[in-house]
This record gives structure tokens, sequence and C-alpha cells, in this order.
């Protein structure tokens, strides 16, 4: 009998898909995440954590067009980590990258006791975000 989850896969379009691949190839590795079947040369690309179990990541090459998270739509995309080390990790990853910061890492009481995450923009202007619900892993002596 077939399991019913929260979400399966999201679609999203981009402007330009060859540099979409260039930009998530990248950044997937340092979220854990990867690839997970290939495509053709037209896309879509596909992104999930390993062995396709849980919620994929589908991105499509779009009609030209201006996005806005503040109109109807998507507003941001939100990784969950493994830890708040990811997190950092994720950051500093963005800045090398010279990503639109739009939040250091640090943590957000206002979502959960534990919650530690980090924002900015990709070149398509998508807000992301690294978040892990845990708190600061102590370093043992």
């Amino acid at each position: 009998m077939p399991r019913t989850g929260f979400i399966d896969h999201i679609g999203i379009g981009v402007p330009d898909l060859l540099a979409a691949k260039q930009y998530y190839d990248d950044l997937m590795s340092v979220l854990g995440l990867r690839e997970w079947f290939e495509t053709g040369p037209g896309g879509p690309l596909n992104y999930g954590p390993d062995g396709a179990q849980g919620s994929q990541l589908f991105f499509y090459q779009a009609e030209p067009g201006t996005y806005s998270r503040s109109q109807p739509g998507l507003h941001h995309l939100a990784f969950l980590v493994a830890s708040r080390t990811v997190v950092r990790e994720a950051h500093q990853w963005a800045r090398e990258h010279d990503a639109v910061i739009l939040d250091e890492p640090q943590e957000f009481p206002q979502y959960g006791e534990h919650c530690f995450a980090t924002y900015w923009l990709d070149p398509h202007g998508f807000k992301l975000e690294a978040v892990c619900h845990s708190p600061e892993e102590s370093s043992r002596r």
C-alpha cells in the first residue's frame, strides 16, 4: 500500500537552467544533497537526499519573466541540514559565491526553541535558507 507523506517534490522555473545547474550542483554538496537521476540536456535538474527518500527539488527552464518573492507564489526554499555547523558552512559558501546575505547564521526563537538558520539570495533572486532545529553541538574535551 502506498505511503503518504508531506511533499514528494517541488518544481521551480528558472530563467537560466545552465547557471542554475552550476550554482546548485555546488551548493547541494554543502547541504548533503545530490542529483539522484540523470536527465537530458534540457533538464529538469533534480536534487534530494541519497536513495530518493524524502522531498526532491526540481528546476525547469522557464520563460523569461520577473520573479518576486513579494508577490503570490514561492517565498523561499528552506533546506533542513544536520547541524549548526552545516548552517555556518552554507553561509560561508554563499559568501564565497557573492550571494546577497539576508541574515547571518543565528537563532530564530520565533520559529522554535533551537531554530538556527541563515538566509541568502541565489543568482535568480530566490531566497534560500539553511536551517537546523538542534542545540549547539558540544565540544568534547
